[in-house]
């Protein structure tokens, strides 16, 4: 794997001059999805969110001048999908990168990112599947993040995968696991992926639990049980970090010093 850490913890800075919030475009590849609470957690902030489902036709714009960030969703298909929308996407991520717009990827869109970045994506090498509740250790990038974040990552999260992905040149690792090891990345300033799922409402979990039914005897997979007693015991110190992390992702959070340890994680770290 590529080294650990971060070659740069910069998301776009703050102007600090008040200005007109510009939607956010959301990116989702099923017919009945939704932004579940991502979106609602933007949309507090006041960004009306433009919904696109570039798998059903919906085009994805040229340029960014007119959003103030974009978050691409998961869903059923793999990143690996010879599809020509989906290569399209993949390949739009681009022009995100270059425009150094707020960028988030969950699941999918995390894969996508990678994709784009030359990266592979991948099953577990013993058919495992992640899904329900597991834990992620943050790398002393992550931990370097959190705080000028201020606020930890959470100790576990909500996981619905059977693929993973891995980190190549430009990709730094701020979180990881354990049978799919990169959990969180960065790409330059301002883009983010997440493996895991923050954006799950409790309705959400109910009918992934109860639509997918069939997921939850895959080796690794949670039974439904463990999904609705895992979400009260985890999902505060979700949420919270969701809130924190969506609003200075947006606005930009303090410039800190990169941090290069090549090779090393966290205390704690698996």
């Amino acid at each position: 794997m590529h080294d650990r850490t971060a070659r740069s913890l910069d998301i776009r800075p703050s102007t600090g001059q008040a200005r007109a919030r510009q939607p956010v475009l959301v990116v989702l590849h099923q017919e009945h999805s939704t932004p579940g609470r991502v979106g609602r957690l933007i949309a507090a902030q006041g960004h009306a969110l433009d919904i696109r489902r570039p798998r059903f036709g919906d085009p994805l714009p040229d340029t960014l001048e007119f959003h103030d960030g974009v978050v691409i969703f998961g869903g059923p298909m793999s990143a690996n999908d010879d599809e020509p929308w989906l290569r399209g996407e993949i390949g739009w991520i681009g022009r995100v990168l270059k425009a150094e717009k707020p960028f988030l990827g969950l699941c999918l869109g995390a894969q996508m990112l990678v994709k784009h970045m030359g990266g592979r994506v991948a099953a577990h090498a013993e058919g495992r599947a992640e899904i329900g509740y597991f834990p992620i250790h943050p790398t002393f990038a992550g931990e370097d993040f959190a705080s000028r974040l201020g606020v930890p990552w959470p100790s576990h999260v909500y996981q619905w995968h059977r693929e993973g992905l891995d980190d190549p040149a430009g990709v730094s690792v701020l979180a990881t696991g354990a049978d799919f090891p990169v959990q969180a990345i960065q790409v330059g300033p301002a883009a983010f992926g997440f493996q895991f799922h923050p954006e799950v409402t409790h309705a959400m979990v109910y009918r992934w639990t109860t639509r997918g039914v069939e997921r939850l005897a895959l080796p690794g997979a949670q039974e439904a049980r463990l999904h609705h007693s895992g979400r009260f015991i985890y999902d505060g110190a979700v949420v919270a970090w969701l809130d924190t992390f969506l609003k200075r992702w947006l606005q930009g959070i303090p410039t800190g010093s990169p941090m290069a340890i090549p090779g090393k994680m966290a205390p704690g770290a698996g």
